[in-house]
């Protein structure tokens, strides 16, 4: 057929009037375009719990406005206050502070220039911070723009190789400069500052040994001064008469360079937040007077820690495991295979001051040579006289009365810090020779001016955990009967006054002898004797200081035995009732935002849960990534959350929003402060601001322990010492919950060190009676408080279990001990394995921080009775926590920006297609009914 023929053939006469057959290819076109679209809003409609978060940080907008303002100013003031009564006076020989006759001054060193403001990871917040040199200019300072000029233009090296705020090579590379900055510097002013700062972050712990560390000195770790920053410091102390050394480092470091006699005086400043900065000029012209205090023991070796021989990287040579993080562990980045890792915490719980006090009053160590500045230390520009007018006990609660007076000629606070001490039988249950009790801080004394001050914890909260069955079969809190000696303190070590009590009979917190203790919902007994007893460790005993303390680092690998091994290979979930179960949903006409102070066990909840849907609440499950997802049939809404403890820290959210929020100081410099209300009313502020953002939840506080100096993550918890930790934590989740968020209190339990902890490979060893006495005690202390309704699990294995699949943990101490309502979250398990999240959620782990299509419940759980009880179960837990914030009134359901843009794109094409498919059609079939054209 010739192309005229074919052109012909597609005509038609109707009606006089010729036709032309239409064409088939933008009919196609339309309709291939709409079936696109409608498989995009299909897939976004049944999976709208993944694109929560997305949605709600691309299209984000940084909030503006009056409350923005308020909020934003609010934050900035309370850190300004926590940094004020967070900086510690270490040093001031002769009084040389405040710099109240000098106003020029010389900062050298790069910390001034590259200061620590926060962590790296979670821990991280907003980057609009005020400078330390700024900071001081703000005080009424001025600096030598010279040396400012220097430190800028030499500190690039340093920050590449992670040596933030260190002298590193500078020093060696710049002497001839520097001799002559050195004397300018002299005609400017006799007053020099030394700033030295390090830094702690989210994956690291801190190198034990320079020499590994983007080749570094050897023989010298980081937290002591390196050769450079001690030729520097001897450069300062020859050339300036009066020399003040600045420690800008949460991790507690070797100090002993403050007693020579040319240092004159020191603060410790932590991370200093976004206005910490000021804070220090500040405590340096007078306006403020210092009154914290050490959350840790500061030795003059870290070899003297007993935990220095046993924390790092050590490994299993028979047993591995997939690591779908890849690289982030020490296996091959390809493959992914790594070694399972260890901990072993050979220290039991003579951890920080528990130790050092110990071993000092039993004669093991020559304190005064060990210990530069104890647990509680802190000077003030003022002077304080305390005394303990007297102690009570009506059989349950202790109570110490004490009188403060400033005695000086300058107003400040001051701590009052109740210990007490505890009878202990060699061979007997281990006990430090002091525990801190209790404490309290004074409002402002003005010279001459005094308070009263009451301090009151509970007798039962002096006895010691006995896991061993030496007073009771099966484990047991004891209050040994005895004489306590109840002492005011300055700090750790030195008392200022004793009043004794006495336990006439002994008391066994069981039910086979004197029942709970009160504070706990059932008995507490031995729920880790696999973790007690799995792995054959010395622990540290005051009956044997000499054989028991550890000498040398532990071989950094061993073989794990066969029953560790088969645990560890062990995948297999079990469920009770694997028979298929019917579920069917009530329309009972209930909304989330009508829960909201509705009690835990009223059945109003059951009418809820039966509202919501088998798919509705395995996503919710599956999919806790920085979100809590959209449940259409109670009318939640997607509810954004983010990391973390020290300020809203959403990496997207700043990348694509521009949102910053306010960086407050770290956890270590707000405990520093040792004053509780202030915590709470960082809470309230926090809670606020995070709502301005549109966050409902908020990753944080962190209560983990500094159980070493060398912990990477040191700057995101806040002592080495668990009842402080607990109090802090508490006060602020209090005031967080009352502003109407909820939060998460991380990383739950026993998470103390970074290296290793990546995705469920680090088994952690330790004992029970450390457990609770020191690592479970700061969660129990907040959570007893109640200001928690968010939990998250850590990485790290409790033993071969990972603490998101221990029952023992997350059920039988957490809620049944402890009376914890509310829900337990993963942390970030973006490369968990099916069985994973299966075995987490029977376990009470109650959803995943990570996504469901990464993270999926198997069909065998979500059909299984048995799986689905687990899911009601925790789906309540979730929305509980929800329902008492404000986030069900602020954040209503609604469509968020993507679906609007996908649903009107939609319209259109359907517009489209249907006007072209009339026409089309209309014109075909017109077509049909013509006459071939001749």
């Amino acid at each position: 057929m010739t192309r005229e023929e074919k052109r012909k053939a597609k005509l038609r006469v109707v009606d006089g009037k010729t036709i032309k057959k239409p064409g088939k290819v933008g009919f196609v076109i339309v309709s291939f375009l709409l079936l696109i679209c409608l498989v995009c809003n299909a897939v976004l409609f049944s999976l709208k719990g993944y694109f929560g978060v997305v949605d709600n940080v691309v299209f984000a907008k940084e909030p503006t406005g009056s409350d923005y303002e308020e909020i934003e100013a609010k934050a900035k003031d309370i850190t300004l206050q926590e940094a004020s009564e967070g900086i510690i006076l270490l040093e001031n020989k002769n009084n040389v502070l405040p710099l109240t006759n000098e106003t020029k001054i010389n900062v050298f060193g790069r910390g001034g220039y590259y200061s620590t403001f926060g962590g790296t990871g979670s821990g991280a917040g907003g980057t609009n911070y005020t400078s330390l040199y700024d900071g001081l200019k703000d005080a009424g300072f001025e600096l030598n723009n010279e040396l400012i000029s220097f430190y800028q233009e030499n500190s690039k090296e340093a920050q590449n190789m992670g040596l933030v705020g260190t002298d590193f090579g500078l020093y060696e590379n710049n002497a001839d400069e520097l001799s002559g900055l050195i004397d300018n510097a002299k005609r400017f002013s006799d007053v020099a500052i030394y700033v030295i700062s390090r830094v702690g972050g989210e994956g690291d712990d801190l190198p034990k040994d320079m020499a590994d560390y983007y080749g570094g000195e050897s023989g010298k770790h980081y937290l002591e001064l390196n050769s450079a920053e001690e030729s520097m410091l001897n450069m300062i102390e020859q050339n300036f008469g009066t020399v003040v050394v600045v420690i800008n480092s949460t991790n507690a470091m070797e100090l002993g360079f403050l007693n020579d006699e040319n240092v004159d005086a020191a603060l410790w400043c932590g991370c200093f937040g976004s206005v910490g900065t000021v804070a220090l000029g500040n405590i340096l012209n007078g306006t403020t007077n210092p009154s914290a205090k050490t959350v840790d023991t500061f030795a003059y070796e870290m070899e003297s820690n007993p935990t220095y021989y046993s924390h790092g990287g050590y490994d299993y040579t028979n047993v591995s495991y997939s690591n779908n993080a890849g690289a982030a562990g020490t296996g091959d980045a390809i493959t992914g295979e790594d070694p399972y890792h260890y901990v072993k915490y050979i220290e039991g719980i003579y951890v920080g001051y528990r130790f050092y006090e110990t071993a000092g009053a039993d004669g093991f160590i020559d304190y005064d040579a060990t210990v530069q500045y104890p647990f509680g230390y802190g000077l003030s520009y003022t002077t304080f006289e305390k005394t303990l007018d007297g102690v009570s006990f009506d059989g349950n609660t202790i109570t110490a009365n004490v009188t403060v007076k400033n005695t000086g000629d300058k107003a400040g606070k001051d701590v009052v810090e109740i210990y007490y001490k505890a009878p202990y039988t060699e061979g007997g249950i281990e006990k430090s020779e002091v525990v801190l009790g209790g404490f309290a801080k004074t409002e402002e004394l003005k010279p001459g001016e005094s308070t009263k001050v009451m301090v009151s914890f509970k007798a039962e909260d002096m006895a010691s955990y006995d896991y061993t069955g030496i007073k009771a079969k099966g484990g047991a809190y004891v209050l040994e009967a005895g004489d306590y000696g109840i002492r005011l303190q300055n700090d750790s070590h030195n008392v200022i006054a004793e009043e004794t009590i006495t336990i006439d009979a002994e008391k066994i917190y069981n039910d086979s002898n004197d029942g709970k203790r009160d504070s706990d919902l059932i008995t507490a007994t031995n729920q880790f004797d696999d973790v007690s007893n799995g792995e054959d460790i010395t622990y540290l005993s005051r009956a044997d200081w000499e054989g028991t303390m550890p000498k040398k680092t532990l071989p950094v690998s061993e073989e794990a035995s066969d029953d560790i091994v088969a645990r560890l290979t062990d995948d297999s979930v079990e469920l009770e009732d694997t028979t298929a179960a019917d579920w069917s949903t009530k329309k009972n006409g209930l909304k989330l935002s009508d829960m909201k102070d509705v009690d835990y066990d009223d059945s109003k909840w059951e009418d809820l849960l039966d509202q919501i849907s088998k798919d509705e609440m395995k996503l919710l499950i599956e999919s806790g990534g920085w979100q809590t997802v959209a449940i259409k049939s109670i009318g939640k809404a997607k509810y954004l959350e983010c990391d973390g403890p020290n300020g809203i820290n959403n990496l997207m959210a700043k990348a694509f929003a521009g949102i910053k929020g306010n960086m407050y100081t770290n956890q270590a410099m707000l405990a520093a402060t040792w004053n509780g209300e202030l915590a709470y009313e960082k809470g309230v502020v926090y809670g606020n601001e995070a709502k301005v953002y549109g966050v409902a939840g908020i990753y944080g506080p962190a209560a983990n322990i500094h159980r070493s100096p060398f912990s990477g993550r040191n700057y995101e918890y806040y002592s080495e010492d668990s009842y402080l930790s607990g109090i802090m934590a508490g006060n602020e989740m209090t005031g967080i919950k009352e502003a109407g968020t909820y939060c998460y209190f991380k990383h739950f339990a026993v998470n103390d060190q970074e290296t290793n902890r990546d995705h469920g490979g680090l088994l952690t060893w330790l004992n029970e009676q450390a457990m609770r006495e020191v690592y479970l005690k700061g969660f129990e202390v907040a959570i007893k408080m109640g200001g928690a309704t968010g939990i998250m699990s850590s990485f790290n294995r409790i033993g071969t279990t990972p603490t998101a699949e221990s029952a023992a943990l997350l059920k039988i101490v957490l809620r049944d001990e402890w009376g914890f309502k509310g829900a337990v979250i993963t942390d970030c398990v973006m490369a968990c394995t099916t069985e994973d999240i299966n075995r987490a959620t029977l376990a009470g782990n109650d959803f995943q921080l990570s996504y469901g299509l990464l993270n999926p419940l198997s069909d065998e759980l979500v059909n299984s009775v048995s799986g689905q009880q687990a899911m009601r179960q925790a789906t309540k837990n979730i929305l509980y926590m929800i329902a008492n914030s404000d986030a069900p009134e602020l954040y209503k359901p609604h469509m968020y920006t993507i679906e609007k843009i996908l649903l009107c794109v939609l319209i259109v094409l359907l517009a489209l297609f249907a006007t072209y498919y009339y026409r089309w059609f209309t014109k075909n079939k017109k077509w049909k009914s013509g006459s071939p054209l001749d």
